[in-house]
């Protein structure tokens, strides 16, 4: 059983096709990354799958539950952390926890325990009992994300987790999430932060004007880019370069008498190894400089959405 199941999910608002026909499994116990330009519909997607938004058509299930039909099952399974998420400055931090536990079946010493959790988790034991108005904009993100583990969720969805904070309190969020996969939740996150995707994710998804783009391990992505974009190989040999001539290569970029780019429509280091052998050229590196996630998002998935 896949822990999110979107199948055909199609959203509109006037003339505007926010998400179109969008289909998408995730696997349980993953991190998963959604990526996608601002007003692309990650949002709108992501509120159609906490329930708050009906869409025209389509179904999602979370954990086998339908999430318009059973939304209450759905909610006790899963914790949501929006990206503008509002918290009650007034209250303490101990009590912002306390009273969103109280929606969940706790008994007093569990809520106790799991506040205490939380709080030393997130970096926030010691302010406990500080009006939450004091608190940084950091401070207030990770109270966020406590609340949002509150009911120790299966299912992890985070809008911007990270966004605001400083480096600190972004690689504590990273961990948490490290951590809660580690537990074998399932956590779904969207990110303009794309190295932060690539270090987290197990799998990907680009949505591009309400259309999947991209979908699958990011190595998978980013081999289906090189294919279709081209390889980018460094080769540096001990003498100077000799002439290279194979019919894969598409262009040479000599950097200097012993290093050059060769750009070629596939991996041809073998090919590239036993030409330079014959030559009498010793090899001193040789690899394919594979792309960054930046690379693919930029180059092929804005282009493709033309």
């Amino acid at each position: 059983m896949y822990a999110i199941e979107i199948e055909n999910l199609t959203k509109s608002y006037g003339n505007f096709k926010a998400v179109d026909n969008l289909t998408l499994k995730v696997e349980k116990g993953i991190t998963f990354g959604f990526l996608g330009p601002n007003g692309a519909g990650k949002t709108t997607t992501i509120l159609s799958m906490i329930g708050l938004i009906i869409p025209d058509s389509g179904s999602i299930r979370i954990l086998g539950e339908d999430v318009f039909r059973e939304p209450v099952k759905v909610k006790e399974r899963i914790g949501y952390l929006p990206e503008n998420a509002t918290i009650y400055e007034e209250l303490t931090a101990w009590r912002n926890l306390e009273f969103f536990a109280n929606f969940y079946k706790m008994s007093r010493q569990e809520k106790e325990k799991r506040i205490e959790e939380l709080l030393k988790m997130v970096g926030l034991w010691d302010v406990r009992y500080r009006k939450v108005k004091t608190f940084s904009k950091g401070m207030k993100q990770r109270l966020l994300l406590a609340q949002t583990l509150i009911n120790d969720p299966e299912v992890l969805i985070l809008d911007e987790p990270t966004s605001g904070l400083d480096p600190e309190g972004a690689y504590l969020v990273k961990n948490i999430v490290r951590e809660e996969r580690k537990k074998g939740k399932t956590v779904f996150f969207s990110s303009h932060i794309l190295s932060e995707v690539e270090e987290l994710s197990n799998r990907v998804g680009i949505i591009v004007k309400g259309k999947l783009r991209a979908l699958g391990p990011l190595e998978d992505i980013k081999r289906e880019f090189m294919e279709l974009e081209g390889y980018e190989i460094k080769v540096e040999t001990k003498q100077k370069l000799p002439q290279i001539e194979l019919p894969e290569i598409i262009r040479i970029e000599k950097v200097n008498e012993n290093k050059a780019i060769i750009f070629a429509k596939e991996d041809i280091r073998e090919q590239l190894s036993e030409l330079l052998a014959k030559k009498g050229a010793t090899i001193v590196s040789l690899k394919v400089e594979e792309p960054s996630l930046e690379d693919v998002f930029l180059r092929t998935i804005y282009r493709r959405s033309d």
